[in-house]
């Protein structure tokens, strides 16, 4: 019987990224690794494997019972595809603490898995940088986490009216809880007003309110605490002035402890929360280490390529390829290598074809490669020692002497 095809679609939720797109993915992995190693912080990893239960001690209940990718392993152990890096990293803090030294700082890029609907900036798999400071309990290491997020939105081009901080707090959002408690509020409908306070720009805003006061009982104005307060007085210091407070920010992640904060794009096309972050000084305490003080915040690769698209921030694709090599005869194989590894010692990338098409046809497999520029190897050029490089972008060629071939597209792509 004919077997079914299979199909060439990737699983839902994931994406294939040929080389325009790693293309991009590097830019942005690229561009958040020099930002957070300019501000000393340090590389690390772990495995996408954890164990279940480090998710169910400090996540969110949605994320554990609706969200992870868990299963039982073959010695029956349950284990789950880390939906975020937080957890992750404080084990390992948590495994090491003496011998780390600290205030330490530490960032990753790692990739995270969530099943959930996708959609416009969600991913069931996306990458994200983490970047945390453990051992500082002051604001200084608050406002520094909220300066290396905005200092890396601005070295992907952004200026400061392309987005906007926002600032919470589990204090302020403590003092609402009590308050909702005198009012005779029972513990699930606080828990789902701090569930509406976070879809601010998620749903309808008049159905948003109203629900809130209905479950509140009236209208709920909670007070800016004092250290969102303080830190935003440090951040207008340091020159940071798209900063605001605003109490719906809450972040969905149980182990926050203090100050709380979201990036926001502020273009009407793509107005919504790009990324976030906060203050997490109990998370090592499910580990029965001793409290360290914690704050971070993680970036999505996939809003933030949504945010570049929009405000036109991505740039240009610039192939790897430096020269394509088209060969005109079989015979000529062996010039052609001989040739492509001299440019090579020069630093150049260097792809030979070997189809023996017609000189068209490789030409056009170069455009579509996006390659700049090409030469030809036959029998013209073998004797000769001089090459014909064409500039696949502008139509132009030159006749170069084989020695300076190397050094004219080096010039060029300057």
């Amino acid at each position: 019987m004919k077997k079914d095809k299979l199909s060439t679609e990737p699983y839902k939720g994931v994406r294939d990224f040929y080389p325009r797109d790693m293309f991009v993915q590097n830019y942005l992995f690229d561009t958040m690794r020099e930002v957070a190693e300019r501000y000393g912080y340090q590389e690390y990893s772990a495995s996408i494997l954890e164990p279940t239960e480090l998710y169910e001690a400090k996540s969110s209940e949605e994320i554990v019972s609706e969200q992870t990718y868990t299963f039982l392993d073959r010695g029956d152990r349950s284990v789950t595809l880390r939906p975020e890096m937080t957890p992750s990293v404080a084990r390992m803090v948590a495994a090491k603490r003496r011998e780390l030294g600290f205030p330490l700082r530490l960032y990753s890029i790692p990739n995270v898995f969530r099943y959930e609907r996708p959609q416009r900036g969600r991913l069931r798999e996306h990458w994200q940088l983490n970047c945390d400071i453990f051992g500082i309990s002051e604001f200084e290491a608050d406002t520094e986490i909220i300066l290396l997020a905005s200092e890396i939105m601005k070295a992907f081009g952004a200026k400061e009216n392309d987005f906007e901080i926002r600032i919470g707090s589990r204090n302020t959002l403590e003092v609402l809880d009590m308050k909702l408690i005198k009012r005779g509020i029972s513990e699930m409908d606080r828990k789902q007003i701090r569930s509406l306070l976070d879809k601010k720009g998620k749903m309808p805003e008049d159905e948003r309110q109203k629900e809130i006061e209905r479950l509140a009982g009236g209208k709920i104005e909670p007070q800016e605490s004092d250290d969102s307060k303080e830190i935003r007085r440090i951040l207008s210091d340091l020159g940071i002035a798209n900063v605001t407070f605003d109490f719906n920010v809450v972040r969905g992640f149980e182990y926050y402890t203090g100050m709380i904060f979201e990036v926001f794009d502020t273009s009407p096309d793509n107005n919504r929360s790009l990324f976030g972050g906060g203050r997490y000084d109990n998370l090592l305490d499910i580990f029965g280490a001793e409290p360290v003080p914690a704050v971070g915040f993680g970036m999505g690769d996939v809003t933030m390529r949504d945010f570049l698209e929009t405000h036109k921030l991505l740039p240009p694709y610039v192939p790897s390829t430096d020269l394509y090599m088209a060969v005109l005869g079989n015979e000529h194989v062996g010039a052609a290598h001989a040739f492509s590894e001299k440019l090579r010692a020069q630093g150049l990338n260097v792809a030979i074809d070997y189809s023996a098409r017609k000189v068209a046809d490789q030409i056009k497999a170069a455009d579509k490669l996006g390659i700049r520029f090409v030469t030809f190897v036959g029998s013209d050029e073998v004797a000769s020692k001089k090459y014909t490089v064409k500039n696949l972008k502008t139509g132009e060629e030159k006749e170069l002497e084989e020695s300076a071939v190397g050094d004219f597209i080096w010039t060029q792509e300057m």
